[in-house]
């Protein structure tokens, strides 16, 4: 991973504990971890929670309708009802600032909203050239008010502003036959991968231009990817399986049956989880993935580590760790 990403990552797990095809596979545990301490804890919202993100503040989650929720001392309470625009587009992706301070979030109908998680303003960039199709997810990369954005498009575009969302600066590639982009994760300032609804990989490491590198015979659907590096890359997706790109070859592990919509992996690859249909948690740890137990059936959509380790998803469902 790199330093701006491990930096990053650092600082707000710190902020959230104070706040409240390649040859051969990965290793599995097929058993599920004993009594394991997930716990559900109340909502204020039945819609369905689409991602999740700590901030400087503590953690946020994005949710259909345009809800978005703050974790307090108090627990969970809805900030926003009606997204960016006030017209209640659902939301699907989340990102934050380097520094903590903003929290971007995209969604239907060309949603894009930024939020300053200390003062609470809220910044409509929705439409960017003009564009009303679905956004899945968003990665950001800067401090607040410099940051760059990228934008994953339901038609197949990434979306992109290297002046934080002003208008007149957005610009947009198509990296591949124009499937929907799924999923889209930084580890540079200019520097990730995506994943499309195609079943391929992309790099970037200008921000703009895009290159596949895989994934052949995956034979499933990728939902989620986190970019730790350019040799360092975790995708989940149907099926259960994950895949994880060490910079020559990737390594499919097979964990089950469930769709698995997001994956979140620390700096070293030691410790992670993916989270997916049915409730299912699986996390890894001496480079074996091992289910473990939770008090949801519910599917869930997002997972974030911190100081309390966060799963949402759908029916409002949240679960701590």
């Amino acid at each position: 991973m790199s330093d701006r990403n491990a930096t990053r990552r650092g600082v707000l797990k710190g902020i959230g504990a104070t706040a409240a095809a390649a040859v051969g596979g990965a290793a599995l545990s097929g058993t599920v971890a004993a009594a394991g301490p997930w716990e559900s804890v109340e909502s204020p919202t039945g819609n369905t929670l689409h991602d999740v993100e700590y901030t400087a503040t503590g953690a946020y989650a994005v949710a259909g309708g345009g809800i978005v929720l703050e974790r307090t001392s108090t627990g969970w309470q809805k900030v926003l009802g009606g997204g960016p625009t006030g017209n209640g587009n659902s939301l699907f992706g989340a990102d934050v600032t380097d520094d903590g301070k903003a929290l971007w979030f995209v969604g239907a109908s060309g949603a894009i909203g930024e939020y300053d998680v200390e003062s609470g303003v809220l910044t409509d960039h929705s439409a960017p050239m003009d564009v009303t199709n679905n956004f899945n997810d968003v990665s950001v990369t800067g401090d607040a008010g410099e940051a760059n954005v990228y934008v994953a498009g339901d038609s197949g575009k990434m979306y992109y502003s290297f002046e934080n969302g002003a208008s007149q600066t957005w610009d947009y590639t198509t990296p591949g036959s124009g499937s929907a982009i799924n999923a889209v994760d930084f580890h540079g300032v200019r520097s990730g991968h995506i994943v499309d609804g195609n079943k391929s990989v992309f790099v970037t490491d200008d921000g703009s231009t895009w290159d596949k590198i895989g994934l052949a015979d995956a034979n499933v659907n990728f939902y989620g990817v986190d970019s730790d590096g350019p040799n360092d890359v975790w995708i989940s997706g149907g099926g259960g399986m994950i895949f994880h790109w060490n910079g020559s070859e990737w390594t499919p592990t097979d964990t089950g049956d469930a769709g698995l919509r997001d994956i979140e992996v620390t700096d070293d690859d030691s410790t992670g989880y993916t989270v997916g249909g049915g409730g299912k948690v699986y996390a890894l740890g001496g480079g074996d993935w091992t289910q473990e137990e939770t008090p949801a059936g519910e599917n869930l959509k997002a997972v974030v580590r911190g100081g309390t380790d966060i799963a949402v998803g759908s029916g409002g469902t949240i679960l701590e760790k």
